[in-house]
């Protein structure tokens, strides 16, 4: 009796401090950039401080390993990319927590595909034109990965056609993109989130998208499975995650004022902007979209025979 009492206690009380949300990447990229807009719109509706804590590294491990690894008490989330947690476990056998244990999924908070982007300078201007470039100048361009799961999104488009363009690994999709628009790299995978902005500014050149169909943001922009390349198919999801054992409670405050957040039309309107389209999904259907990819990934890794760096 004194436990089921207890139980609408803990809810009510929650939060009673300030909230750290990680993001396992620098800032400036499109996880960083979902972050800053929901811890915004949390502070206000769960009437406490949520900060956004950047702990890039080791493509996304360090900072997800430091929020597995934290007290399961709702004030350490975590704001990862499905891909990347998924890419991490497929990729590196003997990461510092247990993918599936450790860490329980909260809700999918937004979907979009990424895009191939090269730099204005480089005389291309369709992925055929690329394809065309690169294997007349084998090993001679490059292309930033801002993590894992650009990484293999690159792998297997180059899988796809045939081309031979060289890894060039940067902590995050940020840093990633502000060397491409240098000219210090070529090309590039990025989440739309990242980088229509700088497509639309004339900043990249974007060739186009790696989702089924055309982007509802960018309509004009192909697939690149209608020029060259039909095995294609990724959406980027972004998703918040807690350290498992939190009480059920929190669980369902924290999914309640995420959901809110999510379907406001202030996030939805910023979210949009970027290219990206809002979900707020329920925890079962986060944690089913871990396991699908966590299995797809791991065939293609394989198959590639790609590890971590």
């Amino acid at each position: 009796m004194a436990s089921a009492a207890a139980a609408p206690v803990l809810a009510q009380a929650y939060p009673e401090k300030p909230i750290r949300l990680v993001v396992p990447f620098g800032p400036g990229g499109p996880t960083d950039i979902i972050a800053r807009t929901l811890a915004n719109k949390l502070t206000g509706s769960l009437k406490q401080t949520v900060f956004v804590d950047n702990r890039a590294g080791a493509s996304g491990v360090i900072g997800t390993a430091y929020a597995a690894k934290s007290p399961p008490d709702g004030y350490t989330l975590v704001l990862i990319g499905v891909g990347v947690l998924t890419i991490n476990a497929a990729m590196s056998p003997k990461l510092p927590y247990d993918t599936l244990k450790d860490l329980m999924p909260m809700s999918i908070l937004s979907a979009a595909p990424n895009m191939l982007v090269v730099h204005p300078s480089l005389p291309v201007r369709s992925l055929q034109q690329l394809i065309v470039l690169a294997k007349s100048r084998p090993g001679d361009l490059n292309y930033a990965s801002g993590g894992p799961g650009y990484q293999l999104g690159m792998e297997h488009l180059k899988e796809q056609t045939g081309m031979n363009i060289v890894y060039i690994p940067y902590k995050g999709a940020g840093l990633a993109m502000n060397d491409l628009i240098a000219g210090h790299v070529q090309v590039m995978m990025v989440n739309m989130i990242a980088g229509l902005t700088f497509s639309k500014s004339g900043r990249v050149r974007a060739l186009g998208v790696t989702s089924a169909q055309r982007s509802e943001f960018a309509p004009e922009l192909p697939t690149l499975a209608e020029t060259g390349a039909p095995e294609v198919d990724i959406i980027g999801r972004h998703m918040l995650l807690v350290p498992a054992g939190l009480p059920r409670e929190i669980i369902a405050r924290l999914h309640q004022e995420t959901a809110r957040a999510v379907q406001s039309p202030e996030v939805k309107e910023r979210l949009a902007a970027e290219g990206s389209r809002a979900v707020g999904s329920s925890p079962e259907e986060a944690a089913a979209a871990v396991q699908s990819e966590l299995t797809r990934w791991t065939r293609l890794v394989k198959r590639l025979g790609l590890t971590a760096d």
